[in-house]
């Protein structure tokens, strides 16, 4: 009976870590979010060269106010959302653009898997200059 409880508490204490380890959310890859961003970069540079394509350079984009790279264009929704971009904020962004924050001007559908989400988050966070 003994062995029987141990081994059925044993299998709730690794379920709840799992379940907490997966609540704080993974770190991403950033070798695979390298990847997902040539999804990307029709239209985004992630460089140190100040310079944009038709979206806004995103070097250094965590820890940046919305609509703030200097010298781009960007939608009234964009600048008047008061927004800092993290790795929640990007992540809600990223799941459906539109949605997220209607009237703005990206097109993109939106990235449907988080790992994907997790993965390019974690690239554009390594590739700042």
């Amino acid at each position: 009976m003994k062995m029987r409880f141990a081994g059925a508490f044993g299998m709730l204490v690794a379920a709840g870590c799992a379940t907490v380890s997966l609540a704080a959310g993974p770190a991403g890859d950033p070798v695979k979010g390298k990847t997902v961003f040539a999804r990307c970069m029709a239209c985004h540079k992630i460089d140190a060269s100040n310079t944009s394509g038709l979206g806004p350079n995103l070097n250094r984009v965590v820890g940046r106010r919305a609509g703030s790279y200097p010298g781009f264009r960007y939608s009234p929704a964009m600048t008047a959302s008061g927004r800092v971009w993290n790795e929640a904020t990007l992540d809600a962004y990223l799941t459906a653009p539109a949605r997220n924050m209607p009237g703005n001007r990206m097109v993109f559908p939106g990235l449907a898997n988080p790992v994907d989400r997790q993965n390019l988050i974690a690239y554009i966070k390594s590739a700042a200059k």
